[in-house]
């Protein structure tokens, strides 16, 4: 592999990409080139750095530089200065809550109270060369799981560190694997569940984008722990940089004898495959999932029987969260004593977080489980974004409960409050819950596969009774009456989708109470967000959709 005195990556995630993160890449690469530097300096595209809200950005190695804002104009200066000269152009430095220090000599600094261990690669090295991966210790897990462990070992490993899964369920992950090993039938197969369609959750993306051989890798060791030897990647569609990555990864990987027959010579086989899913987030629920990469309509089943028996084409199926996944190499290699060390007596090891909303610092951070909201919020993401203050969070995005300032103090923990799949909707005093609330009525609505009745019908009544509030119509009785609706849905719905669907809103109502009141009691918003200039007040006509 050949050496380089430097090494720049530049941002080519989604938001930085928007704001011309792309034709940075470009004209950069062709500057250094320009300027007699392309022995020298490596120029990378790699996905998310962190600092979404202050792209397009790019960090410089071996200094942990990070410039943010950068223009088209700013190109050469940032060549002729720093990457020939040397000079940091302090102008464009990343002076956020949480930047790294910038003298020359300092190495990476990973921000704030961040532990990373999923995404210590990210931002580092190029996620489309598996030679940079192999010279962070990649793939050292694999070899040591096909060499010196039996697939009972393994098993026993992931189940001894305490990991569970980082998808919003938490389901222990060593217990999974185990029922799908003990499972009868001689056929089993690895599914990683790429599907992420959360709003306020991006973490997902992050990985496969800046670290897909860390997935890859996982998901051969998965493999050979359950005894499988193919496996699936199911992203969503609209993850192209995701897409590509991935599908890089695994040909370079095959090229390499670490897909495919026999790899590091123990008789193991394993071979992946991606499949894209078309933006349906029903499909993040693994039944779903399951039908849909068997060709059908992507709709829950029934369970039991569960995918550990009856999964994809009624084979035992491990399905696991892209997150869970990127744990396991680093478990394998380091031991599961090491990563218990991390977190809580009852939440092992980090967790990925995605603030986003009305944070001065939004993006993607991981910590160890037991930090508290605030600290999240403000000690890492920097507190509000403008003068008024954090009123609450979306605590695992619009499935997730809503919390407010008296529980800023409690710790992201599962014996605590859980996180949930990591997105953090963060509003301050000046957005309106109720219009929060209908607006997460809507994607729910939007996105039910209608295969039940009470996620079909019970979600579209929720939205249209919300709707109303949100434009004053409304009556008191309708206040009991989304708590039954609410109810309903969390005991009859069939999947996740409409069990969690109204979460938000009855954890907001119990919070929120006079707000809410009144929107319905007084016709009145108290933030001045919402219309209420069509109140009407004929109780007859608002609940006409019962007739």
């Amino acid at each position: 592999m050949p050496f380089y005195r430097a090494h720049v990556l530049v941002c080519c995630g989604n938001t930085c990409e928007m704001r011309g993160g792309r034709a940075l890449l470009q004209l950069l690469t062709e500057q250094v080139q320009q300027s007699g530097l392309a022995d020298e300096i490596r120029v990378v595209e790699t996905g998310c750095l962190g600092v979404s809200d202050h792209g397009p950005a790019m960090v410089v190695y071996p200094e942990g530089i990070i410039y943010a804002g950068v223009q088209r104009s700013d190109i050469a200066e940032i060549v002729s200065e720093h990457l020939l000269k040397g000079r940091v152009v302090q102008r464009l430095v990343y002076t956020g809550p949480q930047a790294p220090p910038v003298e020359p000599e300092a190495r990476v600094s990973y921000f704030g109270k961040q532990r990373k261990i999923v995404l210590k690669n990210c931002g580092v090295i190029n996620p489309r060369s598996i030679q940079e991966y192999i010279a962070v210790g990649g793939y050292e897990a694999l070899g040591k799981a096909l060499t010196q462990m039996t697939p009972m070992q393994t098993v026993e490993e992931i189940k001894d560190s305490g990991l569970r899964g980082r998808g919003g369920a938490a389901f222990p992950t060593g217990l999974k694997w185990e029922f799908v090993a003990d499972a009868p039938g001689t056929e089993r197969v690895v599914v990683c569940n790429a599907d992420e369609g959360e709003p306020g959750n991006f973490k997902d993306r992050l990985i496969l984008e800046g670290d897909p051989h860390k997935v890859l890798e996982a998901m051969v060791i998965s493999g050979y722990a359950v005894g499988a030897r193919r496996g699936y990647v199911y992203i969503r569609g609209e993850y192209r940089q995701s897409v590509d990555n991935f599908e890089n990864a695994i040909a370079e990987a095959r090229q390499m004898g670490l897909l495919g027959e026999n790899i590091f010579d123990s008789g193991f086989a394993f071979d992946i495959f991606v499949y894209k899913g078309a933006g349906a987030y029903v499909c993040g629920e693994e039944t779903a999932l399951i039908e849909s990469l068997e060709g059908h309509r992507g709709e829950p089943r029934l369970k039991p029987p569960f995918p550990v028996t009856h999964g994809l084409w009624g084979m035992p199926t491990l399905v696991n969260n892209v997150e869970t996944l990127a744990n396991v190499p680093s478990i394998i290699q380091e031991g599961a004593d090491w990563y218990r060390s991390i977190g809580t007596e009852q939440s092992k090891g980090t967790k990925i977080f995605s603030p986003c909303g009305d944070v001065l610092t939004p993006g993607v951070i991981e910590v160890p489980y037991g930090i508290t909201v605030r600290e999240v919020l403000y000690d890492i993401a920097g507190g509000p974004r403008g003068a008024a203050d954090i009123k609450g969070v979306m605590v695992g995005g619009p499935s997730g409960i809503v919390i407010g300032q008296e529980s800023f103090d409690r710790a992201f923990a599962f014996e605590d409050l859980s996180p949930g799949a990591g997105a953090l909707i963060v509003f301050d005093e000046t957005r309106c819950i109720v219009d929060i609330v209908a607006n997460v009525a809507q994607f729910f609505a939007h996105e039910s596969c209608g295969q039940c009745v009470p996620c079909r019908e019970g979600g579209r009544r929720l939205l249209d009774i919300l709707n109303g509030w949100t434009k004053g119509v409304g009556v008191a009785s309708e206040l009991d009456l989304v708590d039954s609706l609410g109810v309903g849905l969390r005991m009859a719905s069939r999947c996740g989708l409409g069990q969690f669907a109204p979460v938000a809103l009855l954890s907001s109502m119990e919070l929120f109470r006079e707000e809410f009141q009144s929107h319905v009691l007084d016709r009145h918003c108290p933030t001045g967000v919402c219309d209420m200039t069509s109140a009407v007040t004929d109780e007859q006509e608002q609940l006409s959709w019962l007739r």
